[in-house]
């Protein structure tokens, strides 16, 4: 049952969020552009209570884990997908024009921006591998952690899928190819999974240092990814509607983990 839990969310919810990015973009763009910061506020909620209210705790509380040795592993973590989006592998796009891959302004000569579709298809098959382990590693302490850290991700994934995707047509993908080499990037998610589930689970000791590690990642993606892209508008009324939308993300945390208490018992 764990296994297959960890093969819905990993192939359904990827699929879901590509699919939901997909509708996105065909919406105008002036329309778009005015939704995505409310997404990524959002997604700030669901990745900060995800991993402050549901993955730290559990680690916490795993017999054999230390104290230290959580907020060691925590800190290593925060450090290592620091070093990853050094090598642009954990970057994603939020928005039309990545500054991590650069405007498409910059690619007169096209082949810097047709380089930054590689790195995006390369950076999201590392990054969603890495997230197939992590869901593995949560369904394996707890099927509720499980579908929390899974609904953390897809409420992240859908921003960046629309950011990525217009990375790749700006690199010269047409909108069709790009989504569907967008949505096979989502692949290493469920290959993640499958290993995780048959590797974790012998290892259960390391299980609460896997978990800091997804915190680690959720807690760096939202502060050092998604919050600078808020801080762009910081005029009184988007500032309210993005505190307002973190605590819809961190609401909607918590009350999927009181559902799912009470379903689950």
């Amino acid at each position: 049952m764990t296994l297959l839990w960890i093969v819905l969310f990993t192939l359904v919810g990827g699929t879901a969020s590509a699919s939901a990015a997909g509708a996105l973009l065909l919406l105008p763009d002036r329309l778009r552009e005015r939704l995505l910061p409310s997404l990524v506020s959002y997604a700030v909620g669901a990745m900060l209570a995800a991993a402050f209210l549901g993955l730290l705790p559990e680690a916490f509380e795993h017999p054999g884990a230390t104290p230290s040795g959580i907020t060691g592993m925590l800190l290593f973590g925060i450090l290592l997908f620091f070093v990853l989006e050094k090598f642009v592998l954990w970057r994603h796009c939020h928005t039309d024009t990545c500054q991590a891959h650069g405007t498409p302004d910059q690619a007169s000569t096209a082949r810097p921006w047709r380089a930054a579709g590689s790195l995006v298809l390369i950076g999201d098959s590392v990054h969603n591998l890495i997230d197939g382990v992590l869901i593995a590693a949560a369904f394996l302490t707890d099927t509720r952690l499980g579908v929390l850290t899974g609904l953390a991700i897809v409420a992240h994934e859908i921003p960046q899928e629309i950011g990525d995707v217009a990375v790749l047509t700006h690199s010269g993908y047409s909108r069709a190819k790009a989504m569907t080499y967008n949505l096979l990037t989502n692949i290493p998610t469920l290959v993640g999974g499958v290993v995780g589930y048959f590797t974790l689970g012998p290892l259960q000791g390391a299980l609460p240092y896997v978990l800091t590690l997804a915190a680690a990642s959720f807690i760096y993606i939202a502060v050092a990814d998604l919050i600078p892209d808020l801080h762009r508008r910081p005029e009184p009324a988007a500032t309210a509607a993005q505190v307002l939308l973190i605590g819809a993300g961190i609401g909607t945390i918590m009350l999927s983990h009181l559902a799912l208490e009470q379903w689950l018992h």
